[in-house]
């Protein structure tokens, strides 16, 4: 695990050196309760980059500090495609980053349904290059739900550096 924090900080690291100028990051974070951003700031070097977290639990939180619509939220739900990019973009302005990374979801194991099961995490991602969601589903219990998606997430955040950025 700690092997991916330092691979995002030496891809970070590795563009600012080439362009000469940083590329930073931020988290707006939901169901992992801080957990990513707890994996990020693990690098050496991650203060050079990394900017800061926001975790928006609530609907509430989401809507009024993020930036999420109301009518996203009342459509689509706090834990869809929809809510994860407006996350990601909303704190990607928030926190004056270049890349924000976000997520949503159902860590379990209550408080799913038939439709979005308990596991169930939307990722985002915005950036100037791309704005995207990516749905995943895990089956493990609470914690393992929460380790996996910070894990998926930050692979994700790897994947558009190396995409993107390098």
């Amino acid at each position: 695990m700690a092997e991916l924090e330092t691979e995002i900080a030496q891809l970070i690291i590795d563009f600012q050196t080439k362009r000469g100028r940083p590329l930073t990051i931020g988290t707006v974070e939901s169901a992992t309760g801080g957990r990513i951003a707890d994996m990020i700031t693990n690098a050496p070097g991650s203060s050079s980059y990394f900017k800061g977290s926001i975790i928006a639990y609530s609907n509430e939180a989401k809507i009024d500090i993020v930036g999420v619509s109301r009518e996203s939220i009342s459509t689509w739900g706090a834990v869809s495609a929809q809510t994860a990019i407006e996350m990601a973009r909303g704190g990607k302005d928030i926190l004056k980053v270049d890349i924000c990374i976000s997520d949503t979801g159902i860590a379990g194991p209550f408080g799913g349904t038939s439709n979005k099961p308990p596991g169930l995490f939307y990722f985002g991602i915005a950036s100037e290059k791309e704005c995207k969601s990516e749905k995943y589903i895990f089956s493990g219990d609470r914690e393992e739900n929460k380790r996996n998606a910070a894990i998926k997430l930050l692979d994700m955040l790897k994947q558009h550096l190396l995409k993107y950025y390098i």
